[in-house]
């Protein structure tokens, strides 16, 4: 076998032991800020076995849910959170694989500001909403990067078909109980649909775009997403005519029956 196809082979034979099933992380009450001592849950969505919570606060870092948290399978639950659990929560999977981050703020003070805790599509409408421990929503006042934006009589202020120049970090205050600690928000690029559909006439996938990029195969399948795997499936007569061997056959198999489309 030459070097090229013992290469393919190797990483080909690491994907098996990826996970197809990329987690998302959520969080609830879904707010990037909350007040101390109230009771948190974050759950691994569209999990298969094996992923946990795991977050760098400044207490710990990259710790697992058991250590911090009540972890039943791949949710985890804070009763009483504390200033100090501020900081970047994620899944991770025993391969390595991990999801997308969420930032959380507790805060000690009377203020807080409820902000999506994912970035927001661009075109949707995004309520902010300022929130003290009183029971009914307080007039509050809106800042985006340090300057007032806006005053609300009911504490919630909504961004109309929020766009790039939206992005920034927005924070609310109230008239004699202070103001809440600044957060982020986030917003992503509609996607755009493709009209050309992938066809069995595709080129091959060249060498150097099936050698991984670090020594995780995992980690170069997160990078290429599945297209990986798709060009691999829907090409398996050009591998055998460049006369790869039984056993990277044999592989090929295995791949195209792991992630069938």
């Amino acid at each position: 076998m030459d070097p090229t196809s013992l290469q393919r082979l190797v990483f080909l034979t690491s994907l098996l032991s990826c996970s197809t099933n990329q987690a998302r992380l959520t969080v609830t009450p879904s707010s990037s800020q909350i007040f101390r001592d109230e009771r948190v849950s974050l759950r691994c969505e569209d999990a298969s076995d094996g992923w946990t919570v795991r977050r760098n606060t400044s207490i710990d870092n990259s710790a697992e849910c058991e250590d911090w948290g009540r972890s039943a399978g791949s949710s985890c639950t804070i009763s009483s959170m504390d200033p100090l659990e501020s900081g970047v929560y994620w899944c991770e999977s025993t391969e390595g694989s991990t999801s997308n981050t969420i930032t959380i703020t507790v805060s000690g003070g009377s203020v807080i500001l409820q902000s999506p805790v994912l970035p927001v599509m661009e075109g949707d409408d995004v309520t902010l909403t300022c929130r003290t421990k009183m029971a009914d929503p307080p007039s509050a006042d809106f800042y985006k990067d340090g300057v007032s934006i806006r005053t609300e009589s009911d504490g919630h202020m909504t961004l109309l078909h929020v766009s790039r120049s939206d992005e920034g970090l927005y924070k609310c205050s109230v008239q004699s109980k202070g103001e809440s600690p600044e957060s982020r928000l986030s917003v992503s690029e509609k996607p755009t649909t493709t009209s050309s559909p992938m066809t069995s006439t595709m080129d091959p996938p060249t060498a150097s775009s099936l050698l991984p990029a670090s020594s995780s195969p995992c980690a170069q399948e997160r990078a290429t997403g599945s297209d990986l795997s798709v060009s691999m499936a829907m090409n398996p007569s050009t591998h055998a005519e460049q006369g790869l061997d039984d056993d990277y056959d044999d592989v090929m198999s295995a791949v195209t029956t792991e992630h069938q489309f």
